[in-house]
């Protein structure tokens, strides 16, 4: 709390003072309120996620952009063309992601923290077609888009309850890359860090047979993570890696067909075979000082937020 935020419940709390006792209840309940915006770390509860329009910020967005939708101070951002059911439903998942046991605050306050300082935002189009047509630079500054740590997601790629078609919803991997880039890899550096050494890295070479700075020609037989993208370097074989753990313990990988599907990349696709066949990365996901997501979202973000008065009363009893 500053000098002036300081002052300022000093001369509430004087004033407080010359009122009758049957008003002094509602100040008190006003300066406990007061009080808890100036603590350190305090983090405004997230109520009901809703579109509005990009504003001038970041510059240059809103020319690309025109809808967004702020979950805990980070932006997802979408095309005109895109749906709105669509953008909801990622901004939902983000926000299961972050508050994922509903209580209208983040989980994990330093990877909050870490996202915003990095200016994290997911930025949505309605197709690959049509983002590639987009020239982004023509109306976004290279320096505003360079700063920011961006995850691109498409709406034909968005399937809210895509598992029970045996369609993937792909709103699970990307949201939660950029968590992983932005939040967690800034938040726990020497843990999480996307870079060799780190916890993570050496569970992640473990996973895949050795280290290895480019991508081989061919892993290992003894891996269990083989990502062949020649264009994904080391560090983005750290998010792929952290994301396969994430989503095969909350049950995202495991339904008709798809381990068929993402077996020449990742073999453990259940929380069972994460715990006996990785158990390092097991450690590290399960570690309830991370604060990881222990529910898979629906895409049905329902926060149980106890009113402002309720709670300031209940510290009065």
């Amino acid at each position: 709390m500053d000098t002036k935020q300081a002052k300022l419940l000093t001369v509430i709390h004087a004033a407080v003072l010359h009122f009758p006792a049957t008003q002094r209840i509602s100040w008190i309940v006003l300066t406990l309120f007061l009080w808890m915006l100036c603590a350190p770390g305090f983090t405004m509860g997230q109520n009901s996620l809703v579109i509005t329009p990009t504003g001038n910020e970041p510059k240059g967005f809103a020319h690309v952009f025109s809808r967004k939708v702020d979950v805990f101070g980070v932006s997802v951002f979408a095309t005109h063309d895109t749906q709105d059911k669509k953008l909801l439903h990622a901004a939902n998942v983000l926000a299961q992601y972050l508050d994922n046991d509903a209580d209208g605050t983040p989980d994990n306050k330093p990877v909050l923290k870490a996202l915003k300082e990095h200016h994290g935002a997911v930025v949505m189009f309605a197709t690959e077609q049509t983002a590639m047509r987009v020239d982004i630079h023509q109306h976004i500054p290279e320096g505003v888009w360079d700063r920011m740590v961006l995850v691109g997601l498409f709406g034909e790629e968005t399937h809210p309850g895509g598992a029970a078609d045996g369609v993937f919803d792909a709103t699970y991997e990307e949201v939660l890359h950029l968590i992983t880039s932005a939040g967690y890899a800034h938040a726990y550096p020497r843990i999480f860090g996307e870079k060799r050494g780190t916890k993570i890295a050496n569970a992640m070479d473990k996973a895949r047979g050795g280290h290895f700075n480019k991508v081989p020609a061919a892993y290992p037989r003894k891996a269990w993570y083989t990502y062949y993208d020649q264009t994904c370097d080391y560090r983005c074989q750290i998010t792929e890696y952290i994301y396969w753990g994430i989503t095969s313990l909350l049950g995202a990988q495991d339904f008709p067909n798809r381990l068929e599907e993402i077996s020449e990349e990742w073999r453990w696709n259940t929380p069972a075979k994460v715990k006996s066949g990785d158990p390092d990365l097991y450690a590290l996901l399960s570690d309830p000082k991370y604060s990881f997501p222990t529910k898979l979202p629906d895409g049905k973000y329902e926060p149980q937020v106890p009113s402002t008065s309720s709670s300031a009363n209940d510290q009065l009893r």
